[in-house]
């Protein structure tokens, strides 16, 4: 501890940096320091977030987590919470995985932030760039990275127009692309935009899986934003041929079809991509969440031709942090798990096991996914809320969608074994019950 002495020579008030105090004054600002330090030690922490972290929500679940390994959460008094959600599908590999936690440390030795984007030479954005082209096919060859799944969408949606030198976008009903003012634009849900009005023009909304409003994409179309599988929707899947049609649409008009995976990417749905399944290849994929490994990351990927078109002006999109070198070891890191533990074979049994004991109940309606993203639909809203009370009360971390009140989402690591998803039934059985 500093002396009063040295203390009175630093000490800085107001707009006086260089003020000098008495020993005296010195010794009782310094005690009345320690006094509030005291005193705020004490504040419970949950206090002190309702204090000074903005909320988004009146009413924020306010688990305080201790720690988190595999699918638990650990409260400070040790409480052990099942994560069913996964952070919405961004711990595909489970929390703290010590593969991902390792390459974070030693990217973190290495060097964190250099320059923005796209100036330098690192190794992490190189190798996870290198990694991701050879998963998907021959045209999405050219990977632009980000902070987030919204920036991402922001990223593909400005390519679009950049390229096809048109305005109009077409987005579909429920769908959720992010919470910055292009995403929004494109959000299906007018509640959610009309809070924010004006936002972008030329936003024409459809139905998902609705063939007869496909004309709609016309020859002002730059580009059409659609998410494989609608997760906020209540995990809507696409019906027989829509995806193979929407596809043939765009390509008959001139339009960008835009496939948002930010929830649906880096195996969820038991392929590593969602399109991976309906035979549809887009010309631009946005990707976020679990792409990181744990790590704040995102990023939008076409052809080396239409990414061309951002250097033109010299710095046309441009991202401070995106591509953070450690976020990139992280999420190069958490491929590696999936590949070398074989997640992605099991993904699909994982669903159908779940699947089978939740309809064992009666009061399940339907379950409705691909993969570990399921949306356990009870039929009605009441019940819903009063289901997740039940649920949090027996150690089980659920949530809701944002479109659909009706249903729980269940949404755990890629990783979670048999005797695991057995266990965590039983209390979905019991709080069913109850």
């Amino acid at each position: 501890m500093a002396s009063s002495a040295s203390f009175a020579l630093t000490i800085k008030i107001g707009h006086y940096p260089n003020l000098r105090i008495s020993q005296y004054a010195a010794k009782m600002l310094y005690l009345q320091q320690q006094i509030f330090s005291l005193i705020m030690s004490h504040i419970p922490l949950r206090s002190l977030f309702l204090r000074h972290v903005a909320q988004t929500s009146s009413a924020p679940m306010g688990l305080e987590v201790a720690r988190a390994a595999g699918i638990y959460l650990y409260t400070p008094g040790g409480q052990r919470y099942v994560d069913l959600v996964s952070g919405v599908s961004v711990s595909n590999v489970g929390h703290s995985h010590p593969r991902v936690v390792a390459a974070v440390q030693r990217q973190a030795a290495q060097y964190m932030h250099l320059m923005v984007y796209g100036e330098y030479i690192q190794s992490p954005q190189v190798l996870l760039a290198q990694k991701l082209c050879t998963l998907l096919p021959p045209s999405l060859s050219s990977v632009y990275f980000v902070s987030s799944g919204s920036e991402a969408n922001e990223g593909a949606m400005k390519l679009a127009k950049r390229y096809t030198r048109r305005s109009e976008m077409v987005c579909f009903r429920n769908a959720y692309h992010g919470s910055t003012q292009g995403a929004l634009s494109v959000a299906g849900s007018e509640a959610f935009r009309q809070t924010f009005l004006p936002l972008l023009p030329g936003i024409r909304t459809l139905d998902f899986n609705c063939e007869e409003q496909l004309p709609q994409i016309t020859e002002r179309t730059a580009c059409v934003i659609v998410e494989p599988i609608q997760g906020e929707a209540g995990v809507v899947t696409p019906q027989r041929s829509f995806l193979q049609k929407l596809r043939k649409r765009c390509s008959d008009v001139g339009a960008l079809l835009i496939f948002d995976e930010v929830q649906t990417g880096m195996g969820r749905t038991a392929t590593m991509f969602a399109f991976e399944r309906y035979g549809a290849v887009p010309d631009i994929l946005t990707l976020g969440k679990a792409f990181g490994g744990g790590m704040p990351l995102g990023a939008f990927v076409a052809s080396g031709e239409l990414m061309a078109c951002l250097a033109n002006p010299a710095l046309g999109h441009i991202t401070t942090f995106g591509g953070h070198p450690v976020s990139c070891a992280a999420g190069l890191a958490a491929v590696e798990v999936m590949e070398e533990e074989k997640l992605l074979p099991e993904v699909e049994r994982k669903k159908q096991r779940w699947a089978a004991a939740m309809m064992a109940h009666p009061a399940v309606k339907e379950v409705r996914g691909e993969g570990l993203l399921l949306a356990v639909e009870l039929g009605d809203a009441q019940r819903a809320q009063h289901f997740f009370r039940k649920a949090w009360q027996h150690g089980l971390a659920i949530d809701c969608f944002l479109f659909c009140s009706t249903a729980f989402r269940i949404a755990p690591p890629l990783n979670i074994t048999d005797e695991q998803i057995d266990e965590v039934c039983n209390l979905l059985y019991q709080c069913l019950k109850k």
